[in-house]
C-alpha cells in the first residue's frame, strides 16, 4: 500500500523502509530544509571547522540557534564554553560527554539550563555520523513506537540521557531493521513524521 501523508491518522506508521524512504523523499521536496542543511553543513564542516576561536564559534552557534529554534537568549556565554571545552578531538571521537557538558550552560543570573537538544545539533553537524539528534519529535516517535511495539525498554527521561539515548537509537534500528541508514536519515524521517503526527 502507497504511503501518503493525511491529517486523520492518530498514529505514525510502523518504521519500515517504505516509510523511511517515503518521509527522506518529502524532506527532499522541501526547498528551505534542503538550503538550510545545505548551510549548515558548509558552515561546520568547510568554512569553521574547529572551535578554538571564539568568533568561528559564535557564528555557529547564532546559526544553528536561528535555523532550529533551540531557544539559546544568550548564545555568547553558550559559544564561550564551547570554546573554553577544548572539543574538536573529543568531537571527532564522539564522546558521548561532550552533549552534557555543552549542554549544561550557567547563565548570568546563575541559572543553570540544560540544552541538551542544542548540544546534540551542534556536535552532529560537526560529526553526523558519530552523534544523534534529539528534539521533542523525535522524542514523540520513539515514545509511540515504545508503547505500541515494546522495541526497547526505557521510560521518557531516558532520552534526556544521551548515552541511554543512543543505546535506545541502536536498538530502534536493529528492531526495524533499519540499519543501512545513516544517523541524518533517521533523524529526518523521525523529525518529518513526528511534525506530521504530533505537531
Amino acid at each position: 500500500m502507497k504511503t501518503k501523508i493525511t491529517s486523520t491518522k492518530l498514529t505514525p506508521n510502523k518504521p519500515t523502509e517504505a516509510e523511511v524512504n517515503f518521509y527522506l523523499k518529502e524532506w527532499t521536496k522541501k526547498e528551505n530544509y534542503v538550503l538550510q542543511e545545505k548551510s549548515l553543513k558548509k558552515l561546520f564542516t568547510q568554512t569553521y571547522p574547529n572551535n578554538a576561536e571564539m568568533d568561528d564559534v559564535l557564528i555557529k552557534v547564532c546559526v544553528l540557534n536561528d535555523f532550529y529554534s533551540t531557544n539559546i537568549y544568550n548564545p555568547f556565554i553558550v559559544a564561550e564554553k564551547i570554546v573554553r571545552l577544548n572539543i574538536d578531538k573529543r568531537l571527532r571521537q564522539g564522546d558521548a560527554e561532550l552533549i552534557k557538558e555543552i549542554g549544561m550552560i550557567k547563565m548570568a543570573n546563575g541559572n543553570t539550563w540544560n540544552f541538551y537538544s542544542f548540544a546534540t545539533k551542534y556536535c552532529s553537524h560537526h560529526e553526523p555520523e558519530e552523534y544523534i539528534i534529539y528534539d521533542k519529535f523525535v522524542y514523540k516517535m520513539l515514545m509511540n513506537f515504545k508503547k505500541y511495539d515494546k522495541f526497547h525498554k526505557f521510560i521518557g527521561k531516558d532520552l534526556k540521557d544521551y548515552a541511554r539515548f543512543a543505546e535506545i537509537m541502536v536498538a530502534f534500528r536493529k528492531f526495524y531493521s533499519l540499519e543501512k541508514y545513516s544517523n541524518k536519515e533517521i533523524d529526518m524521517y523521525l523529525w518529518m513524521a513526528g511534525k506530521h503526527y504530533f505537531k
